[in-house]
């Protein structure tokens, strides 16, 4: 299975849940993913049809613990042909139906389907517990995680834009900061960070995954660590090979044009100690020396003998 499927068959599994932290789980998995029909001309229904059984199973559970009736249940073939099958879990008639909906704050008490507040001013949703319970039924439904192997992304899928924007402010109560991207007809509220992503499974109770994502995190981050040492090391060489390979271009043609012979003392020696020991370290370069010299002492000298190689390249004299 998926890392994400990983998660979701863990969260399906959890139990010992308080009433109210089902019936906000429920309110999620309805708003996030179900069909809603709520009046005499369309009917009375609420529907969850998915292809996988964990979160069919786990939409049937959470009724029957939180209401009394028993949601009629249907498995049918993919339209598609493709091998999976469509789970059905849904509740009718207008006495079961208007009954979840109210006790799961999706309607109000004049009987409308509040929409655009019902994150906001949700009376389920007061507790902190509840928040948890019901960002866990928004991920079951609508939501993914890619592999951390790969990278770190987070996302819940909402239809309109307004309920991603509540999403996005209900997330910012536990400290994650997540964005909005539309996606062809979808609004996707998702996290990038790794730290966030960690977090929001340890809020979803997911401890197993949070666990696995933060050991893979912790390898991935001395792994990157490692690499930028390397190559920070590597650009370092490299940097050293090209100022040593032009300080002896710059050596040898003072050796042909005038001869080292006609350097100060002090150049001459550091000169000779290059041609030397082409790849020394401007330390090493400064212990060969008689008496011992700095790494600053050295550097000075190796590029006071660039000028006078550039001098003599443009035809003046030492």
């Amino acid at each position: 299975m998926s890392f994400s499927s990983d998660v979701k068959e863990e969260l399906v599994h959890l139990s010992g849940h308080e009433l109210h932290c089902v019936v906000a789980e429920l309110a999620a998995v309805i708003s996030f993913s179900a069909r809603v029909h709520c009046s005499e001309s369309s009917g009375y229904l609420i529907a969850l049809e998915t292809e996988n059984i964990a979160v069919a199973k786990r939409f049937y559970l959470l009724l029957k613990k939180a209401f009394r009736f028993q949601p009629k249940v249907v498995v049918s073939q993919h339209e598609s042909g493709k091998k999976s099958h469509i789970f059905a879990i849904s509740v009718e008639g207008a006495a079961n139906v208007l009954q979840v909906l109210k006790t799961t704050g999706l309607m109000n008490n004049r009987g409308q389907m509040d929409e655009e507040e019902y994150l906001t001013d949700n009376p389920i949703l007061r507790r902190t517990c509840c928040r948890r319970a019901f960002l866990r039924g928004a991920f079951l439904a609508a939501g993914s995680v890619t592999d951390p192997e790969r990278n770190y992304h987070f996302e819940i899928t909402c239809v309109d834009g307004r309920k991603a924007e509540q999403l996005k402010d209900f997330m910012q109560f536990f400290g994650l900061e997540a964005k909005i991207v539309l996606r062809k007809k979808y609004h996707v509220v998702y996290l990038k960070e790794g730290s966030m992503i960690s977090d929001a499974l340890s809020i979803m109770e997911a401890h197993v995954a949070m666990m696995k994502f933060e050991n893979i995190r912790i390898v991935k981050d001395v792994r990157n660590s490692v690499n930028r040492r390397v190559n920070c090391e590597a650009a370092n060489i490299n940097k050293t090979v090209s100022a040593a390979r032009k300080q002896i271009e710059d050596i040898e043609y003072i050796r042909k044009t005038v001869g080292l012979d006609k350097l100060p003392e002090n150049l001459r020696d550091v000169a000779y100690a290059r041609l030397e020991e082409p790849e020394a370290a401007l330390k090493e370069l400064g212990e060969m020396l008689h008496p011992p010299v700095g790494k600053s002492g050295v550097n000075h000298r190796l590029r006071k003998l660039g000028q006078m190689a550039q001098h003599l390249r443009e035809g003046g004299r030492i």
